[in-house]
């Protein structure tokens, strides 16, 4: 589900006071874009109180600028970041429509990536745009976020050239102003500058209002209010239709909020009683349209028997609200447009509106002094009106608003998408946080809602509370179908809690009483369930069972449309295929859980990037691994309370001793050691310690590489260090236990990297021809999806049964393969021989043996039957592939390698 996007919030105003030239605030404002160096200044900033005409001077600007422009009007709800994130990419595609789509697809996931990512990925669309453009982010001031400050803040030092910020606001905004100064990237314009001239005043007064004053009257108006525009135009709608200007202006003084109530008080009591009403009960609206403002006022309250001024008299032409004009309000708002009575147009058919902000203050600071008990019920309305209309986000506002806590609980659950999933999150839980304790008691829903928000936005440790106070008041044994699916959902956050913990026991306790109690038709949520089982099953070793939970989680997900359930099925299933070394299957997978990830890509992806950076390793493909796992580390960054980022670390220094990079390999266990004692990344112990183990045995370091083999049950680890200590005959020993465990279980990744250190073990126990035989098993099982890391770092002794294979023709082009990838490095700590790379023929061998005897090349002729040039032409290929110069070499290196 995506966030509602409100076209008035992209819609430029149009330029008022037209009469009244400005040349030296826009001359100001062009001078930015045509820098003395060269390149545009980064920054506009326009700040100055209410009432200076910051909007009415940009939409002058924009509209003779010459530059495409896209405006976003923000207001208090657009705080959130990802609405805020949502609008400005609304806002520039107006200026080119596919710009950010994947943005804005990562954005509306239930997980959206971190928010550097997501800006990262737009300023790379906007650099593709062709020509140069403004971004106009107008009151800035509303918002309260400083996470949208620091967006901005990133924008602006990495904002492409073409594009230049204009920011209008009330308040500095907390961004690097000084720096943006210092460095002359910063054009302001401040309330000193915005103020009226005596000149300006006079234009705009006798002028743009239509009034006719003398230049004292200017100048004594001028005074008053220094200039202040809104002041001015307050005082221009009083003096309209008045004959003594004269004893208006002289009596006019005081500071600027006393006189805007007394402007008010003039303007309004001008206006008929039906118009004040109406402005007075619209005043809670941040927006205004006909329809909307008939439901909160209620038509009768529009009806009048006397004309207004304000209102068309009735004619043949235009009839009256109360006959045949379906929306009375839409008179009313054209109306006050037209008598400049401080109405903002907020599109181009004139549908919707909205206050000037600091009219709409006073306005609904009037009407909760003046009728305070109409609020809630105004509130009320507008979230009726607005649920009629699919505009669920408003309507959920205005019943929070109105205290409806009942109403508001129901529109958060929205229609088959709760609104904390569309961009609604941080509105929701400060909502939420806002209300005692008794009205979260008297809905317990709102309880497990709070709890699912606070796991939605990552702040796990308040999570479980909020769900005891569900309980609390959630009866034992409830009969409701409603109450029992609460429950239900209580037990799913507990067991999607217990995953981030790796804590199957949990899991599958917290599953299973969710499937007692969920309805059964909340497929969503059985779905999620099913998932959340199979991860149990997978931690328990019982790969089958999870494949299959997988599979009907994937089964049910995809006609749900229920997106992360997919993503991390996808995934699963990825980790059982690579387990069973069908690793181009399982890469497929993980593929396929990155292009559902999006682009930015979720957080959750750094599983799939892990997975891949594995099966490249497996590959010895070992620079695409790093990307990999680079890309994994930086998405796991962004996942509080996980051990993702502990996994990403132990694998790249994992990495780093395949690259002979020891220290770095060092430097990453030391700072990993100080995470692995955390509970919630004991899943990770394990391979730390095989880790640090490789590091010890690469290092020489046998007595530390025992202990760490002795840390955990890692039979595979203890083989190497027995192996390591001429222990050969032990080593075979674990290695054969657990080669059968891992046949019995379904392992076969498990069961291959035993059967390549037991042809190992039975090789440097002279047993040379079961070693063949091992050597073959693991061939077959690696070959198809071309394993080759874990034979290259089984040391020198498989590199002669490999020799062997390849001299007797054993899958050759699989062997050759290998022993290419072992001729390019030597393994950590570890003196390799090189390997023998194009196999001995059978003639070859022959001729090798007796040359092994002693036979001279007239005697090896005479036994073969071979002419002494064929003898010598057969050692010159011999001693080449052997890679030596001499008889005696030859020898040595073929006992080496095991051919003798």
């Amino acid at each position: 589900m995506t966030v509602p996007i409100l076209a008035t919030k992209l819609y430029i105003p149009p330029p008022r006071l037209q009469t009244i030239p400005r040349l030296r605030l826009l001359e100001r404002l062009n001078a930015g874009l045509r820098h003395d160096h060269g390149a545009a200044r980064r920054l506009t900033l326009i700040s100055a109180a209410a009432g200076f005409g910051k909007t009415t001077l940009l939409s002058a600007w924009v509209a003779d600028c010459q530059r495409p422009v896209a405006w976003l009007s923000l207001d208090a709800g657009d705080s959130d970041p990802v609405r805020f994130l949502a609008y400005l990419i609304a806002a520039l595609q107006t200026l080119e429509p596919d710009l950010g789509a994947g943005v804005l697809a990562a954005l509306h996931a239930p997980q959206p990536p971190a928010q550097e990512a997501l800006l990262t990925a737009l300023l790379n669309d906007v650099a593709a745009i062709p020509h140069t453009f403004l971004l106009v982010l107008d009151d800035y001031h509303a918002l309260d976020a400083p996470s949208v400050d620091q967006a901005l803040a990133f924008m602006l030092d990495y904002m492409p050239p073409q594009m230049h910020l204009v920011i209008a606001t009330r308040e500095d905004p907390p961004l690097p102003l000084a720096r943006l100064r210092a460095r002359d990237q910063l054009t302001e314009v401040r309330a000193a500058d915005l103020r009226f001239t005596p000149t300006e005043a006079a234009a705009f007064l006798n002028q743009a209002m239509g009034l006719n004053l003398s230049a004292a009257e200017i100048a004594v108006l001028e005074a008053r209010t220094e200039g202040w525009i809104a002041g001015l135009h307050l005082a221009a709608v009083s003096l309209q239709g008045r004959a003594d200007t004269a004893s208006f202006v002289a009596t006019f003084s005081g500071s600027h909020r006393f006189v805007l109530d007394y402007l008010v008080e003039e303007v309004l009591q001008q206006q008929p009683a039906n118009v004040q009403h109406f402005l007075l009960r619209t005043a809670i609206l941040n927006r205004l349209c006909g329809p909307l403002c008939d439901a909160v006022v209620k038509d009768e309250d529009l009806i009048t028997p006397h004309p207004s001024p304000l209102i068309p008299h009735p004619s043949p032409l235009i009839p009256h609200p109360s006959s045949l004009i379906p929306h009375p309000s839409s008179l009313i708002l054209h109306a006050l447009e037209h008598a400049n009575l401080f109405l903002v147009p907020l599109d181009n058919e004139r549908r919707w509106y909205r206050y000037h902000h600091l009219f709409g203050d006073l306005l609904r600071q009037r009407l909760y002094q003046q009728q305070p008990d109409a609020v809630l019920a105004l509130h009320l309305r507008a979230s009726i009106w607005y649920e009629a209309n699919d505009l669920e986000l408003e309507a959920f506002h205005h019943a929070a608003a109105a205290n409806d806590v009942a109403r508001a609980a129901r529109l958060l659950e929205g229609r088959g998408m709760p609104l904390l999933f569309r961009g609604a999150a941080q509105p929701v839980l400060r909502w939420l946080a806002s209300l005692p304790t008794p009205a979260l008691d008297a809905h317990p829903a709102l309880w497990v809602t709070y709890a699912s928000a606070l796991l939605f936005v990552q702040q796990v440790a308040g999570v479980e509370a909020k769900l005891t106070a569900a309980e609390a008041v959630l009866p034992d044994t409830p009969s409701d179908p409603d109450l029992r699916d609460l429950i239900g959902h209580i037990a799913v956050i507990r067991a999607t809690l217990a995953v981030t913990r790796h804590d199957a026991e949990t899991i599958m306790v917290q599953a299973h009483r969710a499937l007692v109690y969920l309805h059964p038709h909340n497929l969503p949520v059985r779905t999620a369930v099913t998932w959340a089982l199979g991860y149990a099953r997978y931690l328990q070793g019982d790969r089958v069972a999870a494949a299959q939970a997988y599979h009907e989680a994937l089964a049910a997900s995809e006609p749900l449309g229920h997106f992360i359930i997919t993503l991390m099925a996808t995934m699963g299933l990825g980790d059982l295929q690579e387990g069973a070394n069908r690793l181009h299957l399982a890469a497929e997978h993980y593929r396929r859980a990155l292009a559902l990830a999006g682009n930015p890509p979720l957080p959750v992806a750094s599983t799939a990037h892990l997975g891949l950076a594995r099966i490249h390793y497996a590959w010895n493909d070992l620079a695409t691994a790093e990307q990999h796992v680079e890309q994994s580390r930086h998405l796991a960054r962004q996942i509080a309370n996980t051990d993702r980022l502990v996994a990403a670390e132990l694998f790249l220094a994992r990495l780093k001793l395949a690259q002979g990079d020891l220290d770095g390999a060092a430097a990453l266990l030391m700072q990993i050691e100080p995470q692995i004692v955390q509970p919630h990344v004991a899943l990770q112990r394990p391979e730390h310690a095989s880790v640090h183990l490789l590091l010890a045995l690469s290092q020489g370091n046998l007595a530390a590489a025992a202990a760490s083999a002795q840390t955990h049950t890692l039979p595979l680890s203890r083989a190497r260090v027995a192996l390591a200590q001429g222990d050969s005959a032990a080593a075979l020993t674990t290695l054969t236990a657990y080669r059968q465990q891992a046949e019995a279980n379904g392992w076969p990744d498990e069961r291959l990297k035993a059967l390549i250190l037991q042809a190992v073990a039975h090789q440097a126990l002279g047993e040379k021809e079961t070693a063949i035989v091992v050597l073959v098993e693991a061939l077959t099982l690696a070959a198809p999806d071309g394993i080759i890391r874990p034979f290259v770092e089984a040391g020198p002794l498989l590199v002669q049964v490999l020799a062997v294979a390849a001299a007797r023709g054993i899958k050759p082009a699989y062997v050759r393969t290998l022993l290419a990838a072992v001729a390019t490095e030597t393994p950590p700590g570890e003196t390799s021989t090189p390997p023998l790379i194009e196999p001995l023929t059978e003639r070859e061998l022959e001729v090798l043996r007796l040359i092994a005897q002693g036979c001279s090349n007239r005697e090896i002729g005479e036994r073969l039957y071979l002419a002494l040039d064929t003898v010598k032409g057969h050692n010159r290929r011999i001693f080449a592939k052997l890679q030596v110069q001499r008889r005696t070499e030859a020898v040595a290196r073929a006992r080496e390698l095991g051919l003798l």
